[in-house]
């Protein structure tokens, strides 16, 4: 009999087989939250089992297995997004509202600071384990802010372009942005603080969530118009282009298991896999809500969290672009095996 482990191609076809039988990921919770006001982006804390919701005004605070709030920042004015720095025990939102970032206390949840915003509309925002600073998208002016996380002194501006979006880190001194008005992906070094390339991510257009598996160098950004570009990040060239659903806002990548997901606004979680060096395939299409459009990965169970709401009928009388959020209906999704 051939043994599978002096056979890779078989060892490689059996693991591929595997994985594709255990791709059962489903909707298995939800964290009722409720009040008022909109939401956008989300933050696991996967080692303090919390976890982080933009929520109007304020950002709630849950326990990530049970849903339990266990407190809220707040006022957090128009918060986008929430991102953590452990080692200095301080968190960081970015509030669009009124152009300023809140550094807060993880263990009190308590703001220890208000940091005007050198940028227009602060959006997305990630900290940087390497440099030990927190980069902050300001998608209005088209500038990435760079804050030292232990301080939360602002200590300098990377001119990019307006329409920023997510951003993630190789952890080898390079960050990679987003631009969803250019439909590219900016590359900047994090020590020079500099812009070192750009890359053109067509035929995907309008990226938004951008998730990276820095194990193998690759870069997974979702597209506004349904599509997945998987590119290397090493080169930027594009490896493969997958079909998801449109209107995505988020992308996660999973090490553990080497899966990426697309959460899109219309109710869809695409997940994909790497089955071979360079050939992705699409491994499953999971329902999940209207609006289910974010998205974080909880690095313990392999689970992820989708915010989302119930929608009201689109005002006819042009006052706004989008559908009213109906009160008591903000909840988050969990989904997993």
């Amino acid at each position: 009999m051939t043994s599978l482990l002096k056979t890779p191609s078989l060892l490689l076809a059996f693991v591929c087989a595997s994985a594709t039988a255990l791709a059962d990921y489903r909707v298995l919770a939800q964290f009722k939250i409720g009040g008022e006001g909109g939401y956008d982006l989300l933050c696991a804390d996967s080692a303090a089992r919390r976890l982080y919701l933009s929520h109007g005004t304020r950002v709630e605070v849950l326990d990530a297995d049970t849903g339990k709030k266990v407190g809220e920042i707040a006022p957090t004015a128009g918060v986008h997004g929430v991102a953590v720095a452990p080692e200095f025990s301080h968190g960081f939102t970015t509030n669009g509202k009124d152009s300023t970032i809140t550094m807060f206390d993880l263990k009190t949840l308590q703001t220890l600071k208000v940091i005007p915003a050198h940028g227009k509309k602060p959006d997305a925002l990630d900290y940087d384990a390497d440099t030990k600073q927190v980069f902050v998208c300001d998608s209005g002016s088209g500038e990435i802010a760079v804050i030292d996380a232990a301080t939360g002194e602002f200590k300098a501006t990377v001119a990019l372009s307006e329409g920023l979006e997510g951003l993630v880190f190789d952890g080898r001194g390079r960050m990679f942005v987003n631009d969803e008005d250019k439909s590219v992906v900016f590359v900047v070094d994090t020590h020079a603080l500099k812009l070192i390339a750009t890359w053109p991510l067509a035929p995907g257009e309008g990226p938004t969530g951008l998730a990276i598996d820095r194990g193998h160098h690759r870069l997974f950004s979702a597209c506004g118009n349904g599509k997945f570009i998987v590119l290397d990040s090493d080169s930027g060239a594009i490896l493969t282009t997958l079909p998801i659903s449109k209107d995505p806002d988020g992308a996660a990548f999973d090490p553990s298991t080497g899966r990426a997901f697309a959460p899109c606004k219309g109710g869809t979680l695409t997940v994909v896999q790497e089955e071979s060096p360079g050939k992705f395939s699409v491994l499953q299409t999971v329902i999940t809500q209207f609006g289910a459009r974010t998205i974080a990965l909880d690095e313990k169970t392999g689970r992820v969290f989708i915010p989302t709401a119930k929608f009201g009928p689109m005002p006819t009388d042009g006052s706004s672009h989008r559908p009213p959020i109906l009160s008591g209906t903000f909840t988050v999704l969990v989904v997993g095996q």
